[in-house]
């Protein structure tokens, strides 16, 4: 080392030409220098190095997942669309803003859907995310699911703060084979009850029935007592239609007891009509149909004319949705501005006690197809949109609208401002929601007509006092492919009956038919699905 430095000083006296040279080699003298220190302590040297690259690998990975986390996630929705027309996206792109998304919806018209859906299902071109509308097509799409087509979700719940607060019992009736698979939008497990002509009652003295005797008198009154006092015979008690499960007639069943669709009896599930409480049910309305108490042509009338005779005073009681009594009252107040109506819930059977059917507690189901969703990763981003859609402020979003522009909020509650906005701007996205009101926090609506606030609390009321279908969860390939055959022999047999063209002896034949025609197989299939 010191043979070198004297060397340098000698350099110092070489001219400018060498210059360059100079340089050159006092950088390569200064690296020596260098490489002769480190030499000394090697190991303890490269260890470090290599730490100080490792950490600046690490920070610039972390900092490139950063910037990927704060991407959007862009994905597509497939979604039925109850309204004329493709809302405005102005409340899409504030949902995006607050849930970092960028989502694609696939608006389809309601009376499409299912033959969209199947298409591209069969082209294996689902979106990552599809909605399916109703419990009857979930159940088409069954096969797949067990096909292993569709992500089982029982293991990324409860990852979810929101998303695991859906209800249980909700969520139970959507399994297959004990695993689940969807997301739900809620729906009242229990809407039904009666709404009756409230001026008509009090013009009587009678107060809203609560039992199946009381509901009788009603009916009788409401036809023989000139109830609008206009001293002609022109009115009826009951208005009913071409419907035996919206219609009246399952729910005056479930007030004598008989069970939702399916119930069990000597250890296995039967249909509802192999029950003594669905005989004594129809017994009920043949006696209400031969004193003329019900309207005389109601196995062939539709909802429209059956809301008719309610709204233009021919009719006094309506039984099934009560949430229907805000819509019937704004067309009757048009006709006679003096009618009142009331809503009414509990009435008991003849043993005492009250029931009411209940739905399987969902509308819409969400699934996501393995076809489109390749990867956990991707599952988990789109999950996590869900989860932030059951939160409040974006709950308010899908329901309400942008508050002060759709709604305002009156003593904690959702007032629309203005309704024929919000149908074309709001209303779709509804169908969007995950959860209801109890689980995602949104507001409840404000209804300013008394009977309509008295419905929804009488829907949470239903809650206390439900009558399941134990067959929800249930498979049966006959039921699939062959129920709605089967179901119109005994709806044909209970209208016959109830009309008097058919005895006892009678709609047992019809029973029979059913089991031979299939029926059999189907609880066969029913209880070894338990």
């Amino acid at each position: 080392m010191t043979e070198i430095f004297y060397n340098l000083i000698k350099w110092r006296v070489v001219s400018l030409s060498n210059m360059k040279r100079f340089l050159a080699l006092m950088i390569m003298v200064l690296f020596a220098v260098v490489l002769t220190a480190c030499g000394d302590n090697s190991e303890e040297s490269g260890s470090g190095d290599n730490e100080q690259n490792n950490d600046s690998e690490e920070s610039s990975n972390s900092e490139e997942q950063q910037e990927e986390s704060d991407e959007p996630y862009s994905f597509t929705i497939m979604a039925n669309l109850h309204t004329p027309e493709v809302p405005d996206e102005k409340v899409l792109a504030k949902i995006e803003e607050a849930t970092n998304t960028n989502v694609e919806i696939q608006w389809v018209p309601d009376n499409n859907y299912e033959d969209r859906l199947n298409t591209a299902f069969a082209t294996n071109s689902l979106p990552e995310a599809v909605f399916m509308k109703n419990q009857t097509t979930f159940i088409q799409f069954r096969e797949a699911i067990e096909d292993d087509q569709f992500w089982q979700l029982d293991e990324y719940i409860d990852e979810f703060e929101n998303l695991k607060k859906l209800k249980d019992n909700v969520l139970d009736n959507t399994r297959v084979n004990g695993n689940l698979y969807t997301l739900y939008q809620g729906r009242p497990l229990s809407r039904q009850g009666i709404i009756y002509r409230k001026d008509w009652a009090d013009n009587l003295g009678l107060s809203a029935p609560t039992t199946t005797d009381e509901f009788m008198e009603m009916a009788r009154a409401f036809t023989e007592d000139d109830p609008d006092g206009n001293g002609k015979d022109d009115t009826f008690g009951v208005t009913d239609r071409s419907d035996l499960v919206y219609g009246a007639f399952k729910t005056v069943a479930s007030w004598f007891g008989t069970p939702n669709d399916w119930g069990e009896k000597d250890g296995q599930l039967l249909p509802e009509f192999m029950f003594d409480e669905y005989k004594q049910t129809m017994d009920f309305f043949k006696q209400m149909y031969e004193n003329g108490y019900i309207n005389q042509d109601f196995p062939v009338t539709s909802k429209t004319d059956q809301q008719e005779f309610f709204k233009n005073g021919t009719a006094g009681i309506y039984v099934g949705s009560m949430g229907d009594v805000i819509s019937i009252y704004n067309d009757a107040v048009a006709i006679n501005p003096d009618v009142e109506f009331d809503v009414h819930n509990q009435v008991k059977g003849p043993h005492g006690e009250f029931g009411v059917w209940a739905i399987p507690g969902f509308g819409n189901l969400v699934m996501f197809p393995k076809s489109s969703v390749e990867t956990e990763d991707d599952l988990r981003k789109i999950l996590t949109f869900f989860d932030k859609m059951m939160t409040p402020e974006v709950a308010n979003l899908a329901y309400w609208g942008i508050e002060g522009e759709h709604y305002e909020v009156v003593d904690g509650f959702a007032k629309v401002l203005d309704t024929d906005i919000s149908e074309r701007e709001v209303k779709p996205y509804q169908a969007l929601e995950i959860g209801e009101a109890e689980t995602n926090g949104r507001y409840e609506g404000l209804f300013e007509y008394e009977p309509k606030a008295k419905s929804e609390d009488l829907f949470k009321d239903n809650e206390n006092y439900l009558i399941e279908n134990p067959t929800v969860p249930l498979y049966s390939e006959t039921f699939v492919q062959d129920g709605a055959r089967l179901q119109q022999i005994i709806t044909d047999a209970t209208y016959n009956y109830i009309i008097g063209q058919l005895d006892e002896a009678g709609f047992d034949a019809a029973v029979e038919n059913w089991k031979s025609q299939g029926g059999d197989k189907m609880i066969e299939e029913f209880n070894a699905s338990e």
